[in-house]
């Protein structure tokens, strides 16, 4: 497989330690993880995100052909550039993938966004041009675009002196969880690092240099280490660990993305699982004792039964391990885990663990 670097090169020349991720060689770390974790929590860190997939529905049935792609409804986006999060589901229910699709804004006012999983690239794209047959739209992938994430407390702040004054307008009146689209650049208030921030969607030639103004400005490089610790922090799922297409929103913490009273595919088969009734939950963990939770680590409950973790770590906010992991239900108030043959307790508790930076236990 071909590998892909982000922003071309730009971070071998910041010395990051890269790997291969579904074929982009991908920076892992730049400084320390717990360094860049610490500086997106208390003050700013930028992401390349450009391994993401960047899609754009237009056409006349745009909007019933996205009602019917997805659990979520498009039709709740009421402002311009509002964003959706959603499962993209397969008629059996279970995830195809997880996204956020943005409604149309100025000057585009015909261009859905979708912004989807790097790992699940193809199946996505066969999956979305399959389903758009007999409505009329067109479907793009925009490999010409790089995304970087800015996130932390003083993102904003840091952000706002690099950008033109149409721009700095158009940033001060965003809302949360809604976009805006500016001489080609797309800038969104979403993220996933539990933190407020921008996502920037912008023309790949141009995204090297200001990647290095954004850290001239006084943001840290981060790589896939602290992003994985951060969303977990935040209660995040990652598709393919902490659910696949095994799985339904109902089990995966997303039954709250489900909206019912519109057709979808996968709804029918969503609502036999809860005629016959819900039997697991993706829950949080949080581990006072010494040691780190992992995947795919066992965990016994009271009863006798057992469940597994699906991601863990050691969260650097609590100074404690925090996992998410898939148990049957009832749910205990604890549960016992074995690492390395040390039995140990672990809290059962509803995501998310860090919010704005503040621990929610």
């Amino acid at each position: 497989m071909t590998q892909r670097t982000p922003l071309h090169g730009q971070h071998l020349s910041l010395h990051a330690r890269m790997v291969d991720f579904s074929g982009w060689e991908m920076p892992v770390q730049y400084t320390s993880v717990l360094d860049e974790h610490h500086a997106v929590r208390r003050a700013a860190g930028v992401f390349d995100v450009s391994h993401m997939t960047f899609l754009e529905v237009r056409g006349a049935q745009a909007q019933d052909y996205l009602r019917y792609l997805l659990a979520n409804d498009v039709r709740s986006l009421v402002r311009p550039g509002q964003a959706l999060y959603s499962a993209m589901l397969n008629d059996q229910g279970g995830i195809l993938d997880d996204l956020i699709v943005y409604a149309p804004c100025e000057p585009q006012p015909d261009c859905w966004r979708v912004i989807v999983n790097c790992a699940t690239h193809d199946q996505d794209i066969a999956w979305m041009q399959q389903q758009a047959a007999g409505y009329d739209i067109v479907l793009t992938e925009r490999t010409d675009l790089a995304m970087l994430a800015v996130q932390g407390p003083l993102a904003l702040d840091k952000l706002e002196p690099l950008l033109t004054p149409a721009m700095q307008a158009g940033l001060r009146a965003l809302q949360p969880f809604q976009g805006f689209d500016m001489d080609g650049w797309f800038m969104a208030r979403t993220g996933y690092t539990g933190e407020d921030g921008v996502e920037i969607l912008l023309p790949a030639q141009l995204a090297g240099d200001f990647f290095t103004r954004l850290i001239a400005a006084g943001m840290a490089p981060c790589g896939l280490a602290a992003r994985d610790t951060l969303r977990l922090e935040a209660g995040m799922n990652l598709y393919g660990s902490d659910m696949t297409v095994h799985n339904s929103p109902l089990t995966s913490n997303m039954a709250w993305t489900v909206r019912w009273d519109h057709d979808f595919i996968g709804k029918q088969a969503l609502l036999a699982e809860k005629e016959r009734g819900v039997q697991e939950a993706l829950v949080g963990l949080i581990l006072r004792d010494r040691g780190v939770l992992r995947a795919h680590m066992k965990v016994k409950l009271p009863d006798g039964s057992e469940g597994e973790i699906t991601s863990g770590t050691f969260a650097p906010s609590l100074q404690h391990a925090i996992a998410l992991a898939r148990l049957p239900l009832p749910l205990p108030a604890r549960v016992e885990i074995d690492i390395r043959g040390r039995r140990v307790q672990a809290e059962v508790v509803k995501p998310p663990f860090v919010r704005h930076g503040k621990a929610c236990f």
